[in-house]
């Protein structure tokens, strides 16, 4: 086998996320009513082109939860064949949600741009079932599933074994790894057991209770957040009252979420009994600037502003969420000066640097550089449980005493997890080292 015969993880990717997406829209034909939605918006953005059209018609991220160590590092495992790596970690407890997360994705600069394709995966925290009893049954259910067909399990080692996979190998592989992915309506349990999960949190009966693990969201990335949004009950599309994330800005941050309800969808208990299940929806994002350790800060405290004063009888939460926001600058070279956000640097092309200097605002100042806002990969903790908990339904939130456990998670995962912001960090040195060097100030 050599090297010239096996396809790019980018290749794979790709292959992976437009067959989920065509499985996806297939499932929940609301997701395809999204998607056009979706398209119809960019096209109408300034500066909207060809370039952007392509990428944007392939950018998603995914969301899967599963219910053991042993899943979680089988799935590190199957991303790994896509060049997708654990990023980040997410304790969704402290909103009331049991479980931990990371994201799969690609890292490096290159990768991103062919397709930044992301999965949000997240392990129930068994722990936090409070009845003994019942966290033992569903611990039980969980370790007799599988989750991965002996199809996908045999050419992940082949990966492993020989570095990647041929062309035949990879279409074999993404159909096999599919399956981890699919939507089934036959209960692993009885109708009794589910509703006692269901009751302890309707996220447990999500993960517990079925045969695989099931996408349950599958996101496009939209240029106007607020314009989907506002379009979605024209097109029979119920959205959720409030847009996640940052208020909208002229510099756009991290990371705005929206979605439409979840499905009631029927399934088969064990026993052949009829019965629903909600939990699979439609998101959509915005992505904006990744923010520093200053920035992320800077937002986290402005978001608790935000929730205290719209606690207040008669508040409006949209209209203080703009009104807090107002004091972290909505311009990009202030929060480059201020060291908010990360940008990427590159040289003007045919200038020459008139001094010795190798400072990027000097440099800038001289319009001999220039500096691109890095886009934000990752997800916001308190967003993402927001997008759950608004689907789970009233009554769901939880109160759960533990918080975050990364020891166990990257335990279980069998890895530790990337720190996001040496991600963007490393981004932003290596391409002012480049930029300087093209300039004649190489380290």
């Amino acid at each position: 086998m050599t090297a010239a015969s096996l396809l790019s993880p980018d290749l794979i990717r790709t292959r992976f996320s437009q067959a989920m997406s065509a499985m996806y829209r297939q499932e929940v034909p609301q997701y395809g009513t999204l998607l056009e939605l979706v398209a119809e918006v960019n096209a109408g953005q300034p500066g909207f082109s060809r370039d952007s059209a392509e990428r944007l018609d392939l950018e998603r991220h995914g969301a899967i939860r599963v219910g053991t160590a042993a899943e979680l590092a089988t799935l590190h495992r199957l991303f790994a064949v896509m060049g997708m790596q654990p990023v980040g970690y997410y304790d969704l407890s402290v909103a009331g949600v049991p479980v931990h997360s990371t994201a799969f994705r690609p890292v490096a600069p290159a990768a991103l741009q062919i397709n930044p394709f992301r999965v949000f995966t997240s392990l129930l925290r068994l722990e936090l079932i409070e009845d003994a009893e019942l966290r033992q049954l569903a611990e039980k259910v969980l370790h007799e599933r599988r989750i991965f067909t002996p199809g996908a399990l045999e050419l992940i080692e082949r990966a492993e074994a020989q570095g990647g996979l041929t062309d035949a190998e990879a279409a074999a592989f993404v159909q096999e790894a599919l399956e981890t992915f699919r939507w089934h309506r036959e209960a692993n349990v009885d109708a009794n057991l589910y509703q006692r999960l269901h009751d302890a949190h309707r996220l447990i009966a999500d993960v517990v209770c079925f045969k695989g693990p099931h996408i349950n969201h599958l996101t496009p990335r939209t240029l106007d957040i607020d314009a989907v949004q506002a379009r979605m009950p024209a097109r029979g599309i119920a959205p959720k009252e409030t847009i996640e994330g940052p208020p909208r800005r002229q510099c756009p941050i991290l990371l705005r979420q929206t979605s439409f309800k979840a499905l009631e969808e029927p399934i088969l208990f064990k026993g052949e009994v009829q019965g629903s299940h909600t939990a699979r929806f439609g998101e959509i994002e915005q992505r904006g600037i990744a923010l520093t350790p200053a920035g992320r800060q800077r937002y986290d405290e402005l978001l608790q502003e935000v929730r205290q004063r719209s606690k207040a009888a008669g508040s409006d939460y949209a209209t203080v969420l703009a009104e807090v926001f107002q004091a972290l600058p909505d311009n990009w070279d202030e929060l480059r000066r201020q060291g908010l956000a990360w940008f990427r640097y590159r040289a003007v092309a045919g200038s020459q640097a008139a001094s010795d200097s190798r400072d990027p605002d000097a440099l800038i100042a001289a319009g001999q550089l220039l500096a691109d806002p890095i886009t934000y990969e990752d997800f916001l903790p308190v967003s993402a449980a927001g997008i759950f908990q608004s689907n789970l339904g009233a009554g769901s939130q939880q109160e759960y005493q533990s918080g975050g456990n990364r020891a166990a998670f990257e335990a279980a995962l069998g890895a530790p997890v990337l720190d996001e912001m040496a991600l963007y960090e490393r981004q932003q040195q290596e391409s002012l080292d480049t930029a300087l060097a093209a300039l004649g100030r190489p380290a």
